[in-house]
């Protein structure tokens, strides 16, 4: 199948490791350039030089904290000349949270606020004139099932995800009239090197591997998601085959939600 990604130009955010860096992949695979950009420079580098030695395709990486609304627009306008324009924004930034109102801190609390909702929203602020002069403009953001079932041990990470599929749908209905599609995608359990705080919190004395064998035991597919199974997901939406689809919010969670 041809998703006619070839020469398009996308941003992905958090793209040194796990689901970013899977999407970052699995785009470049399809022939799309690159941008990523993630806090740590060493790892993105690393990142950088594995796509461009897999894909052969533009790779352009840069260091930044994404709540820096100037460090941002600086990202995204260099990221546009590196790559000759952008066609795709994917929202990728931002790990877990755990604890209940009790427990969470408040301005930890606010600083995950400022990663998951406002980070994109700054990243959409500074992108948006290049994506109206797409002719296949995407917005695809990484969210999470968290935001849509009710989960007490992350009370700061279901607020600030729910806010973000709220802001999501509105979104999608105010870039409709430029043809700019929004899509939120909400993965459930996944392989990455973000469990760190969440084993620490729930299980400290579990190992990784033995920790995907607990968190699988309440998923009807018996098993923790591949980073490579969201970035498929992602790709599609960010195809042309994908042209009719905003305003969604798709869970890819192996059957853990219950919700209908």
């Amino acid at each position: 199948m041809d998703l006619g990604l070839q020469g398009r130009r996308a941003i992905v955010t958090g793209g040194s490791k796990g689901i970013g860096k899977a999407i970052a992949h699995e785009l470049a695979l399809e022939g799309a350039d690159i941008a990523i950009c993630a806090r740590g420079d060493t790892e993105l580098q690393v990142a950088a030089s594995m796509l461009r030695e897999k894909t052969q395709r533009n790779i352009f990486a840069m260091s930044l904290d994404v709540t820096n609304r100037s460090s941002v627009n600086d990202f995204i306008e260099k990221a546009a000349e590196e790559l000759g324009g952008l066609d795709i924004l994917i929202n990728n930034a931002g790990s877990p949270v755990t604890g209940t109102f009790e427990e969470v801190d408040i301005e930890r609390w606010r600083q995950d606020l400022e990663v998951k909702l406002f980070a994109p929203i700054y990243c959409i602020h500074a992108v948006l004139p290049y994506l109206k002069e797409s002719d296949q403009p995407r917005i695809i953001n990484i969210n999470s099932i968290v935001g849509r079932q009710s989960t007490p041990e992350y009370i700061a990470n279901s607020t600030d995800r729910a806010a973000c599929l709220g802001f999501n749908k509105v979104l999608s209905d105010n870039l409709a009239k430029y043809g700019i599609l929004v899509n939120s995608i909400n993965p459930g359990n996944v392989k990455s090197e973000a469990w760190d705080s969440t084993i620490e919190y729930f299980s400290p004395d579990q190992e990784l591997e033995d920790w995907y064998q607990t968190v699988s035991q309440d998923t009807p597919l018996g098993r923790v998601a591949e980073a490579e199974e969201i970035a498929a997901l992602t790709a599609f939406l960010a195809s042309k085959r994908a042209g009719y689809i905003t305003g969604a919010s798709i869970d890819i969670d192996g059957g853990l939600t219950r919700y209908i």
